[in-house]
């Protein structure tokens, strides 16, 4: 069958409300690991308007250890994301914080502290990896994130006139049989009241757009969209509330491999949601970089307290290349990767991490090349071709 289809994947800001509240639940559970990293942390939040609320559960593995000053670090966040103006209805200052964090249940607690770590929920985690890009994601997110990226720096240096901070991008490309072109491109950036739209929609298309498609090796696309809906003033919680957790496949693959439902922010790494998760790309990304298969989808499955899962499983979508079999390359997966909660953490040092979670928490947490974060190194692709080599 030939291949002819669209698919479109979309990105937001640091400045998007859900993106908000996932990045101050990620500097709470950053502030809670170098206190402690042995901390269990599940942090959720809710903003709306002036108004953030923090909940969740923290578990420090000694009672003289105080957990920190929450509200301190929200506004922290807050203001370095760029809401300092009262006017745009939401502001590091003046907004109103609840901390309604309380300690984490002894039953969950128990079931991960064995002496053997168990896996602090159930659950089903998939990770992806595609040849399609340099950075081993889908043609669609990369672009969508790359666009989010650039925008978002420039208003910040202050190159960027007349843009606030909540933003999104959303790309469709067209894949056919022997080429691969960008056919939309949607930009929607809040922008302040009094602006010369002309101009900042030339900017946006000659200062973001063009230069990102230049940097993928494309000239331009089919369509460009910008701000559609023909005014963004309110935006931010003050135009919508803003929930963690609530742009997983933002997070992840742009909806182009499958999600296992789990999110990530908030959540320290014995929450398998998120520690395999970052192995499931891990796995997908050295075998797709092993030459042996352009897409690879792994998936990993839990149940709360064991620390093995409970399935293991490959879909390469027919990019298999002779004579490899599935059945061959899932043996050698298994020889070659770490599975229990306890390895995954100290293989990619989570609990003591050389990278920021908040850093992670806008603009994805896969391809992340610019965080040098353990999960996107090859360093296993010689033991994993040697192991395939032995599985035929």
């Amino acid at each position: 069958m030939k291949q002819d289809y669209y698919f479109t994947s979309e990105s937001v800001s640091e400045g998007h409300p859900d993106k908000v509240c996932d990045q101050i639940s990620d500097a709470i559970l950053d502030a809670c690991l170098a206190l402690d990293d042995k901390a269990h942390v599940a942090i959720e939040c809710f903003v709306a308007e002036q108004k953030l609320l923090i909940g969740g559960e923290v578990k420090f593995s000694s009672s003289s250890i105080v957990k920190p000053d929450m509200k301190t670090i929200a506004r922290k966040v807050i203001r370095s994301i760029g809401y300092t103006n009262p006017a745009l209805g939401f502001s590091a200052d003046e907004v109103v914080i609840h901390d309604w964090v309380q300690a984490q249940s002894e039953d969950i607690n128990q079931a991960v502290n064995k002496d053997e770590v168990g896996a602090g929920d159930q659950g089903l985690m998939f990770g992806f990896a595609t040849n399609e890009t340099p950075d081993y994601l889908p043609l669609p997110i990369s672009l969508a994130h790359a666009l989010m990226k650039r925008a978002s720096e420039l208003r910040k240096s202050g190159a960027f006139q007349y843009a606030r901070p909540d933003m999104k991008s959303q790309v469709t490309i067209h894949y056919q049989e022997k080429t691969i072109s960008i056919d939309h491109v949607v930009m929607s950036i809040q922008h302040d009241e009094n602006y010369d739209e002309a101009s900042f929609k030339s900017y946006v298309k000659e200062a973001v757009i063009q230069p990102v498609l230049a940097q993928y090796g494309y000239g331009n696309a089919l369509l460009i969209s910008i701000n559609p809906s023909g005014k963004f003033v309110i935006g931010g919680p003050k135009g919508d509330t803003g929930l963690t957790g609530r742009k997983i496949i933002v997070d992840t693959y742009g909806g182009y491999a499958r999600h296992g439902g789990g999110a990530f922010s908030g959540k320290d790494p014995t929450k398998v949601d998120r520690s395999a998760a970052y192995l499931t790309r891990y796995i997908a990304k050295h075998v797709v970089a092993s030459g042996i298969a352009d897409k690879v989808e792994v998936q990993l499955a839990y149940i709360i307290g064991v620390a093995n899962p409970v399935s293991i499983s490959l879909f390469t979508f027919d990019t298999l290349k002779k004579p490899y079999l599935e059945k061959d390359v899932l043996k050698a997966i298994e020889k070659t990767f770490f599975f229990k909660p306890a390895e995954i953490i100290e293989q990619f040092q989570l609990t003591r991490p050389t990278f920021s979670y908040r850093d992670l928490a806008a603009y994805g947490h896969v391809g992340r090349h610019d965080l040098f974060v353990p999960w996107e190194q090859l360093d296993r692709l010689d033991d994993f071709m040697f192991n395939l080599k032995h599985s035929l």
